[in-house]
């Protein structure tokens, strides 16, 4: 029973794993293990402690926050390297469906373009044999 180590120390109460130390009262008690955290009027999170004396459920919870945020905000870079570097390889292999439909279009407007002007060229030709100036 957790209570028996009730105004004694906090090593003694944590040394059962089921019990918890709270600083504030000086009580050691079963901790709640249906909730998460210790209910306020159970014993304040700043005086709660569980498994280490040295490290309260405030303390806690900070720490804790602050290690998963820092955690998505590098997974979250990851993905975002990882996306640009696929984006980077992807037009090195070569270009894509757009890239090359334009390149098609191109082709097709310098073919006729060079038509154009190949037709021209005799139009000029026929007219400089007609009137004998070539």
């Amino acid at each position: 029973d957790c209570r028996q180590y009730t105004n004694r120390s906090c090593e003694e109460c944590l040394k059962n794993v089921t019990c918890l130390w709270c600083a504030s009262s000086r009580r050691c008690m079963e901790y709640p293990v249906r909730r998460i955290l210790p209910p306020a009027d159970l014993c304040e999170l700043r005086s709660a402690r569980w498994g280490v004396c040295w490290v309260n459920f405030e303390a806690l919870i900070i720490a804790m926050s602050v290690v998963g945020g820092t955690l998505l905000i590098m997974l979250g870079v990851c993905c975002c390297c990882c996306c640009c570097k696929k984006k980077s390889k992807k037009q090195v292999l070569g270009p894509d469906k757009d890239d090359e439909r334009a390149a098609r279009e191109r082709e097709k407007r310098r073919v006729r373009q060079e038509e154009r002007r190949a037709e021209m060229k005799s139009r000029h030709d026929e007219i400089r044999r007609k009137y004998g100036t070539v």
